[in-house]
């Protein structure tokens, strides 16, 4: 594990940001990383990339990790604790990747204050198993509330694959997609990585992130053949829009 985050000797490794706005690196409260070790772990590994700073976004999914402000600080704090303890300057900050469920929208309803990304932009993301209904009602409800969302990896939901169309739908609802780097290079399989493809050529996407989980999330964006990916792909503007 420890040898996939190491630098390469030969260059230094291109990475399009140095802030990371979608991770699930806090310890023990999603499917990210398990304990503190393995944080401090994917920490260094970011670093090495050039990454400086990161938004942790656990999942809040009301049937399977419902998180919330205090389960989410704690994490935070625990990590910032044995950042400082190892004196690893890491600008660390946390907000939520929010599934679009009922627990959610009640959550609107009860007019929780979310974590947000920056001022009052929120991470959002749709369940992969089917396509989501009411999207024009769930955004209403989101920007009438104050809130501006980033829906999260659009690329990976198969439901899209085949009509592309609904990518330039969501766009103009309001949504601001965000492409996951490791999309680009088949990952996550060859449909999704012309999906990102796409949205990227068609200027749909305006953020990007690592959606870092585990190591061999980090060994595959540490590896210089998807790094020319990344910089063939993305060198073309600034996705440092939150540094």
């Amino acid at each position: 594990m420890f040898g996939l985050f190491k630098k390469q000797n030969s260059s230094e490794p291109y990475f399009p940001f140095t802030t990371d706005i979608h991770s699930h690196i806090l310890p023990g409260i999603d499917d990210g990383s398990p304990d503190v070790a393995t944080s401090i772990e994917l920490v260094k590994g970011l670093k090495n990339l050039g990454i400086n700073k990161s938004v942790a976004t656990p999942h809040i999914i009301g049937d399977m990790f419902p998180n919330n402000a205090e389960t989410i600080s704690k994490a935070k704090d625990i990590l910032q604790q044995e950042l400082n303890n190892q004196n690893i300057e890491f600008e660390l900050s946390a907000a939520a990747e929010y599934m679009l469920d009922s627990f959610f929208l009640d959550l609107l309803k009860k007019n929780e204050k979310l974590l947000t990304i920056k001022d009052n932009i929120i991470l959002t993301e749709f369940s992969y198993s089917s396509a989501p209904q009411h999207v024009e009602e769930i955004i209403f409800e989101i920007i009438t509330n104050g809130y501006s969302p980033i829906l999260a990896h659009p690329e990976r939901y198969g439901f899209a694959h085949s009509n592309y169309k609904i990518y330039h739908r969501w766009a103009e609802l309001g949504f601001l997609l965000q492409v996951n780097l490791l999309s680009l290079t088949g990952y996550y399989g060859k449909e999704v990585a012309k999906a990102a493809n796409y949205l990227l050529k068609n200027n749909l996407i305006s953020y990007a992130g690592t959606d870092l989980h585990h190591a061999r999330h980090m060994g595959a964006l540490s590896h210089p053949k998807n790094q020319q990916i990344f910089k063939d792909a993305m060198s073309h503007r600034d996705w440092n829009i939150f540094s």
